[in-house]
């Protein structure tokens, strides 16, 4: 398989990151954290997202990798003009961490390619 190239009009937004102090996470990843994303496919294809790939470092130093098939269980198919709205979550042990990566695919004609998912900030709010 060819190296993808990154589809120009395949775009992603982060919409809202929120903090959930309420979720019930493990002793060792206490801070849990919910994204909400849109991939916008404003391109002239049709792309099909296969994979993703998340990178997370924490305040600490620390490097996550999470790389995985599909976006939430699913292999969305997003015509030129087409959107996939969906969110997830990360749990942190670190009180921030900034994330980024990319989602991978295929377009109409069979090419991969990829768009990045910007970095974006997770910082847990200071207690009164």
């Amino acid at each position: 398989m060819s190296q993808p190239i990154e589809l120009e009009g395949l775009r992603v937004t982060v919409d809202r990151v929120v903090f959930h102090p309420e979720a019930k996470a493990p002793p060792e990843r206490p801070y849990c954290f919910v994204y909400f994303v849109t991939i916008h496919n404003d391109s002239e294809v049709p792309v099909t997202i296969r994979g993703r790939k998340w990178v997370v470092r924490g305040d600490d130093g620390d490097v996550s990798v999470v790389e995985g098939d599909g976006v939430v269980g699913q292999t969305p198919l997003l015509q030129p003009g087409d959107e996939f709205n969906y969110n997830s979550f990360h749990l942190l042990h670190t009180l921030s961490a900034v994330a980024e990566g990319a989602y991978l695919g295929v377009d109409g004609g069979g090419r991969p390619v990829f768009t990045r998912i910007p970095r974006f900030s997770m910082v847990v709010p200071p207690t009164d």
